[in-house]
């Protein structure tokens, strides 16, 4: 009797039920909310982030732009830049490429547009009717030896995403764009800050100014700005290797871009309505609704969930340990054995439904 009591009270159904009905919980819990999370690995990572990196364009911001201000050079005007910018950008889904032709409000004639080149962190070069067109960053202008130093004290005190035009190899004037700060990010990187993040840093292509005044709004820790996609990968290998060892990082995205970096961090996030098909797939996380205070829900339900996957283990172990200590002595019988096989199984379950309700706020 005695062994058959001991065999049943050893017996791991609470341990082996309850700790992954925990992590599905948690899991379910969060997609409730629109938070999907790809793995139980990823909520548990999630508990242990201590490092926030955050892209700006489309994820801090809403990724919506438009033209606010058009600097002229060399004799071109804003109708001739918006019109050459418009057209190569015409086969663009980027959202700064889209408030360019909405700018513009005519039809493209894409028949003239030919030899597009996309190219990655600079912007797009064609040649629209015989003539080469150039519409980007300062980086392009410079790496087609465009000088673009006219009109240089506008674009200075210009706020916004600026992108140079050149038509015919001459610099014809920049384009300013605004984006729209989220209504929800400063909330975010509040909530972050509550939830134990030691450090929130947002990377953007964007000019130094501008990164910095948005920074400013947002209350961020730290900004690098004027990156390239394989810039943002540098800095994030730079904090990987910095970060303690049980610490984790989170990075957030939206844009193909992104990609790389989502893959590299411990924990990709992206944003399901408006991020990309390779930055949602890249992600470990997705944010369904592309708002960024979810990000701090996601880190409450993961931590909410290993407390209670910690608190079964605790109770299983214990229960199991008194009633096999009572058993060696004789005091337990079958139905000890029982309640601490099964009771125990049924109590560690109902804990775990536990990770299914956690308050948004």
């Amino acid at each position: 009797e005695t062994a058959l009591t001991t065999l049943v009270i050893s017996c791991p159904c609470a341990l082996v039920i309850s700790i992954p009905l925990s992590f599905f919980g948690g899991i379910g819990g969060a997609s409730s909310r629109g938070i999907l999370i790809k793995g139980s690995n990823y909520l548990e990572n999630l508990s242990k982030a201590k490092y926030v990196v955050c892209d700006k364009t489309g994820t801090l911001t809403k990724g919506v732009f438009e033209v606010t201000d058009v600097i002229t050079a060399n004799g071109f005007t804003k109708e001739d830049i918006i019109k050459s910018a418009a057209y190569a950008e015409s086969y663009s889904s980027h959202p700064i490429s889209k408030s360019i032709r909405e700018a513009y409000g005519m039809e493209v004639e894409t028949g003239q547009v030919t030899d597009i080149e996309e190219i990655s962190g600079h912007g797009v070069k064609a040649d629209i009717g015989g003539k080469e067109v150039l519409a980007g960053n300062l980086k392009l202008m410079n790496k087609y030896n465009i000088d673009s130093s006219a009109g240089k004290d506008s674009i200075e005190n210009a706020l916004g995403t600026l992108v140079y035009v050149a038509i015919g190899g001459i610099y014809a004037g920049c384009i300013v764009i605004s984006d729209v700060i989220k209504p929800t990010s400063q909330q975010a990187i509040a909530a972050l800050k509550k939830a134990g993040v030691k450090k929130v840093i947002m990377l953007t292509g964007d000019a130094k100014k501008v990164a910095e005044l948005v920074a400013g709004k947002l209350g961020v820790d730290e900004v690098k700005s004027e990156l390239l996609p394989a810039d943002k990968v540098i800095e994030v290998e730079k904090l990987l290797n910095s970060k303690g060892k049980d610490e984790m990082l989170a990075f957030v995205g939206d844009g193909i871009n992104d990609a790389p970096v989502l893959s590299r961090a411990d924990i990709g996030i992206a944003m399901g309505a408006l991020g990309s098909d390779a930055a949602i797939e890249a992600a470990d996380v997705v944010l369904m609704d592309d708002n960024p205070a979810k990000i701090a829900l996601a880190m409450r339900i993961s931590r909410k969930c290993l407390r209670i996957v910690y608190e079964n283990i605790v109770f299983a172990l214990a229960v199991k340990a008194i009633c096999l200590i009572l058993g060696a002595l004789g005091i337990a019988n079958m139905w000890v054995a029982i309640f601490a096989d099964v009771g125990v199984m049924v109590l560690a379950v109902l804990n775990a439904i536990r990770c299914l309700r956690i308050k948004n706020n």
